[in-house]
């Protein structure tokens, strides 16, 4: 069973079909193809149910994939091992919320890469149950979430960061916006602009006004924060947002910041790495950078 075999199994899951896994390794189609079928042939089994143009991993491709990812990190960890570069070098691959990757990362990642320019650095957004589940995988070296405090996890390591001040914010001509105080029976019927289902905060506000009985009308989902605050600048709600997010608009009289008082839905940025993968030297210094740039944070 060949390395670069494997290497081409996670990438035609990884990029969704041979098309584009071919263009990712740099190979003709055929060779994805034939090299798909001549892990199965060694298998004797099928690795993927072809329905039309999809397709899906079988039970057995399943497994495979599993073993494939560990063995591709053994492969990298023992390639930088007996290396022994000097400086970091090869590929670092963070997974990160939306509002981190735009409002948190930029400095820490400019600054990196004027260190360590032999590393390349691929960011993947997503939620913070993904960015879990891909690091339990070894698909990702490091993960930022945005949650609120958890327990320790017997598998990943997890450090809090910063605590995450959140504002709920209107359109600076909103009545809420000239109130001394906004309770939670003020927001009764208000249409919330939401992120997606599954975002912590958007989760924590939720549990906040259910236990307080409280009905908002739910308006679209966005993905994009700022497409979020440009809807709630021009009337068509209120969200509830990070203040990292919002305190530009803020500052410039675009949004306004309701006086709302509480405390329970407060989240944090925290750092994530699997306890049992290695940590090569590129994770290593990023580690270390992010844990001085915290420092940072917590002083402003």
């Amino acid at each position: 069973m060949e390395f670069r075999h494997l290497k081409t199994l996670k990438t035609v899951v990884e990029a969704g079909g041979i098309t584009r896994a071919a263009e990712q390794l740099g190979y003709a189609q055929s060779s994805v193809t034939m090299q798909i079928h001549a892990l199965e042939g060694e298998l004797g089994i099928p690795l993927f149910d072809r329905l039309g143009k999809k397709l899906v991993l079988t039970a057995a491709g399943e497994k495979l994939l599993h073993y494939a990812v560990r063995l591709l990190n053994i492969h990298d960890e023992a390639l930088a091992e007996i290396r022994a570069q000097t400086e970091p070098a090869g590929t670092l691959t963070i997974g990160t919320p939306e509002s981190l990757a735009a409002f948190r990362l930029p400095a820490l990642l400019q600054e990196y890469k004027q260190r360590f320019p032999k590393v390349k650095l691929i960011i993947n957004p997503g939620l913070c149950t993904e960015m879990r589940n891909l690091l339990r995988r070894g698909e990702l070296d490091l993960a930022f979430l945005l949650e609120a405090e958890h327990e320790e996890e017997e598998d990943l390591a997890v450090e809090t960061l910063v605590f995450e001040e959140m504002a709920l914010v209107a359109a600076p001509d909103h009545p809420l916006a000239r109130a001394e105080e906004v309770k939670p029976k003020d927001i009764q019927n208000e249409i919330i602009l939401q992120t997606e289902k599954g975002c912590s905060y958007r989760t924590l506000f939720e549990q906040y006004l259910m236990r307080n009985g409280i009905n908002t009308t739910q308006g679209e989902e966005f993905w994009s924060i700022e497409a979020i605050k440009n809807c709630v600048q021009v009337g068509l709600g209120l969200a509830f947002l990070p203040m990292i997010t919002v305190r530009k608009e803020l500052q410039e009289g675009r949004l306004s910041r309701l006086n709302w008082r509480d405390e329970t839905c407060g989240v944090f940025t925290k750092m994530a790495y699997h306890k049992k993968k290695w940590l090569s030297p590129a994770v290593k210094e990023w580690i270390e950078l992010v844990r001085n740039r915290a420092e940072h944070w917590r002083s402003n």
